[in-house]
């Protein structure tokens, strides 16, 4: 079953590449979705997939690329879309 997560990443997250490194990660674990800048500083994601490996990919996002400071990230669970791949928007 899928399952849909919006994650907001904050802290030191843009110009590390942290949006083309969870895409190659998002890619690897086979989810569907995308990631972008945001005006604020942070980094919005939506992703999709089964629940074990989203919650494998937030763990990821806890951390992001070697560059990055994540401060924090927040999950809402929504609706899935259907997407397949997953790109930088």
């Amino acid at each position: 079953m899928q399952t849909h997560f919006d994650l907001r990443v904050t802290g030191r997250v843009q110009g590390v590449f942290y949006r083309a490194s969870a895409r190659e990660e998002g890619s690897r674990l086979g989810l569907g979705g995308f990631v972008r800048n945001e005006p604020d500083g942070s980094v919005y994601l939506e992703a999709e997939g089964d629940r074990e490996t989203l919650d494998r990919f937030v763990d990821w996002c806890r951390r992001g690329p070697p560059h990055a400071r994540v401060e924090s990230v927040e999950v809402e669970e929504g609706k899935p879309k259907g997407y397949s791949g997953f790109v930088v928007r």
